[in-house]
C-alpha cells in the first residue's frame, strides 16, 4: 500500500514541476507583452510592473485550469487588461487623475529610441506629440484601444492579434480601421499646427 502511495506520490511531484517548467517557459515568452499592455492602460511604469506581476500571480496560480496551453498570451493578455483597467477605475474612484502632455508619460521603449536619435528640442516636441497621441489613444473604446495597442505599438500582425484576442482577423482589421480614423480625426489639429 505505501509502494502505490509513493509512486501516486512521485507522479504528482513529476507533474507539478512540468507545469510549472511549462508555465515557466510561456510566462518568459509573454512577460514583455504583459508589461506593454498593463502600461497602454495605466501610463505608469510602477503601475504597469505591478499589475504584470500581479497577472503573473493569477496566471500561475490558474494555470492548471488553462485547457488549451496554446492559448497562453491571448489569455494572458487579457487578464492583465482587465487588471490594468481594474487599477486605473480604482485610482481613478480614488481621485481625478489627469495626465498633463509632456510629463514623462511617454513608453520607455519609445522615449529610448527618441533619446538616440534626437537632439532636445526635437525630444521635447516628440515627447509632447507622443503624450498628445496617448491621450487620444486612452479616449478610444477599450476594445479599440487593445488593438491599437497590440497593432500598432506592439507591432503584431492582425493574424496575430486576432490570436491574442480570440476574435476573427475581420473584427480586428475593422476596429483597427476604427480606431485610426478616430485618432486621425482626434489629432487632425496637429497636422494643422505643424502646416502653419
Amino acid at each position: 500500500m505505501h509502494e502505490h502511495a509513493e509512486r501516486l506520490a512521485g507522479s504528482l511531484v513529476t507533474a507539478d514541476l512540468e507545469l510549472e517548467r511549462e508555465f515557466e517557459a510561456r510566462l518568459a515568452d509573454s512577460s514583455r507583452l504583459a508589461f506593454r499592455v498593463a502600461f497602454s492602460v495605466l501610463r505608469q511604469r510602477e503601475d504597469a510592473e505591478d499589475v504584470a506581476q500581479e497577472a503573473f500571480a493569477k496566471a500561475y496560480r490558474s494555470f492548471n485550469q488553462l485547457r488549451d496551453r496554446t492559448r497562453f498570451r491571448a489569455w494572458l493578455v487579457r487578464m492583465t487588461w482587465r487588471m490594468a483597467l481594474d487599477r486605473q477605475r480604482s485610482k481613478r474612484r480614488r481621485s481625478v487623475h489627469e495626465l498633463p502632455v509632456g510629463d514623462g508619460a511617454v513608453d520607455p521603449v519609445v522615449e529610448a529610441r527618441l533619446h538616440a536619435r534626437l537632439d532636445t528640442a526635437d525630444l521635447v516636441a516628440a515627447r509632447e506629440r507622443a503624450g498628445h497621441l496617448w491621450k487620444a489613444i486612452e479616449t478610444l473604446p477599450e476594445k479599440l484601444r487593445l488593438v491599437v495597442v497590440l497593432a500598432g505599438i506592439e507591432g503584431h500582425d492582425l493574424r496575430e492579434v486576432s490570436a491574442l484576442l480570440d476574435v476573427p482577423e475581420g473584427t480586428v482589421k475593422s476596429r483597427l480601421f476604427q480606431a485610426r480614423k478616430q485618432l486621425k480625426e482626434r489629432l487632425s489639429w496637429m497636422v494643422t499646427d505643424t502646416k502653419g
